[in-house]
């Protein structure tokens, strides 16, 4: 190749600046460099990459936030995991789950002689009767989530197993739910259903997501994949800025032209920029921009809100293990709603002799319990845990607080006409920024939804293609059940699919945190 041709391909390439260093910002960065050749600068706030996906390090402990099964339907993204990460690094995982109770422990997916023991064949009788009435009675309002589990499973089995769980997990009644969420996430998952495959001989189950048997896991835990896959993009030149935060998007005739950062002792650098991908919070990067957005736009990005999440990780002896991946908590006499097992996901994740169990609460940033000191929020881990009966509180050895704000988009009654506003004025006004992933796009992606987006961006950028991003996690059919043909979302509307609740902000008091302004810096 001549020199001159060098200058001129160097002249023409584009400058990305990529924000956020999670799954969505990194994928971006790695197929712009290994398919096409262009180098990218990219943006992290935090000191460690992966975003919700990362693995946080203790005292020689991994903590996975959240439990990040590697199963996905979209082929490229399964493909890419194994191009990032040779076969060696990942593990084949059985997955097994529970359901605690009423002081007992229901194997999920639901085995009809564990559930006929642990209810009794009285109450077993009058769940199936439940049943039953519920279809030849079915509740007249099944918009709602509480309307909708109801009439496929009955009102004992939805007291049992799945009000006070959906309650920890979104903070609202479920009878203020709409069903918008159950639709998508158990669409095909009915008493019935659930029996059959309790019923039926041993298998791989996977036409219905909830009840897949195994998974792909990478031995030192998510975050490994983003480790490794910020090597490979250093290594083709990009370069990665830590603990370096975004704070101005300067805006020229329509486009973007620098991206500001800000290191935390304050010093600011300006990256110029022929565009931009972002995986930033949807909010703050309408907040970033200069000169400021249309009040409209910026109205909007204040409007939406966010799900915020902890993890107390508390060491105790490996005798206190437990083979489940995590066990969900339908307790009322406990905060907690999930309890990861980190022996379970990987040996890689734990020490000899000991394993860690990680006990999560679904919070919004700034209520009583996120902001409790990480001791306080330690012993009541450790009382929780006596209270389940899983753990002698006084066997713990060590406790450790992981805080996650803006795990999970909100979605309200409001989210899409904001996200409409604030893209019909970003397509205007800054045409070049291109949101990815699960917070820039504010929509409950997966990781490999994440992942996906990023990549038909990086292509779009690359080759001048017009894939829409926005049709990636909107087909209601792909998160639960298998897809009865083969739908490339690049050449149809069906998308990858998997959506949370619309959540009426009415049913809030106006003290409650998801009617306060998003924060924005």
């Amino acid at each position: 190749m001549s020199q001159a041709f060098q200058k001129n391909h160097a002249a023409k390439a584009p400058h990305v600046v990529i924000i956020g260093a999670g799954p969505a910002g990194l994928t971006a960065a790695y197929i712009l460099a290994e398919r096409y050749g262009i180098r990218s600068t990219i943006l992290e706030s935090d000191n460690v990459v992966g975003g919700i996906s990362r693995t946080v390090e203790r005292d020689g402990w991994r903590f996975d936030i959240g439990g990040h099964r590697f199963f996905t339907k979209v082929k490229e993204v399964d493909a890419l995991w194994h191009e990032i990460l040779p076969d060696e690094d990942f593990m084949l995982r059985p997955r097994m789950s529970r359901i605690y109770y009423n002081g007992k422990y229901y194997d999920y997916p639901l085995k009809a002689s564990n559930a006929l023991k642990n209810l009794g064949l009285l109450e077993a009788a009058m769940c199936v009767m439940s049943y039953g009435w519920a279809r030849v009675n079915p509740p007249k309002d099944q918009s709602t989530l509480e309307g909708w589990i109801v009439s496929r499973f009955g009102w004992r089995l939805y007291k049992h197993f799945f009000k006070t769980y959906n309650e920890k997990l979104w903070g609202v009644p479920v009878n203020k739910l709409p069903a918008d969420f159950a639709a998508q996430r158990i669409k095909n998952l009915s008493l019935s259903s659930a029996v059959m495959n309790a019923l039926m001989p041993k298998r791989n189950q996977k036409s219905i997501t909830s009840l897949i048997e195994e998974f792909q896991y990478p031995k030192h835990g998510p975050g490994m994949m983003w480790e490794r896959a910020r090597d490979l993009v250093e290594a083709r030149g990009c370069t990665v800025v830590m603990s370096t935060r975004v704070v101005g998007v300067r805006r020229e005739r329509g486009k973007a032209v620098a991206v500001i950062g800000q290191t935390r002792d304050g010093t600011r650098t300006e990256y110029p920029c022929s565009h931009v991908i972002s995986s930033m919070p949807l909010s703050q990067l309408v907040a970033a921009m200069e000169p400021p957005a249309a009040e409209t736009a910026a109205k909007a990005a204040a409007d939406l809100r966010y799900r915020d999440f902890l993890t107390v990780a508390l060491v105790v002896p490996e005798k206190y293990s437990f083979p489940d991946n995590w066990i969900y908590v339908h307790s009322k006499d406990v905060q907690v709603g999930r309890i990861q097992n980190f022996g379970s996901w990987s040996p890689y994740m734990v020490k000899e002799g000991r394993t860690c169990l990680g006990l999560e609460f679904f919070v919004f940033e700034g209520d009583a319990t996120w902001n409790k000191p990480d001791a306080e929020l330690v012993e009541q881990g450790k009382r929780e845990l006596g209270i389940l009966g899983l753990v002698d509180p006084s066997k713990v050895e060590a406790g450790y607080v992981v805080r996650m704000p803006k795990a999970y988009p909100f979605y309200d009654e409001h989210y899409k006409a904001n996200v409409a506003t604030i893209m019909e004025w970003m397509n205007r006004e800054a045409s070049n920024v291109y949101p990815v992933g699960r917070n820039g796009m504010h929509r409950y992606n997966n990781q490999d939804h994440s992942m996906y987006t990023a990549m038909l961006t990086a292509e779009n950028i690359a080759r001048g293609t017009k894939h829409d991003v926005w049709s990636v996690n909107v087909e209601e059919e792909y998160h639960e059940e298998a897809a009865k043909t083969d739908v490339d979302p690049r050449r149809g509307t069906r998308g990858t699919g998997r959506a949370a609740p619309v959540i009426p902000r009415a049913h809030y008091g106006p003290e409650h945190p998801v009617n306060k302004p998003t924060k924005t810096a």
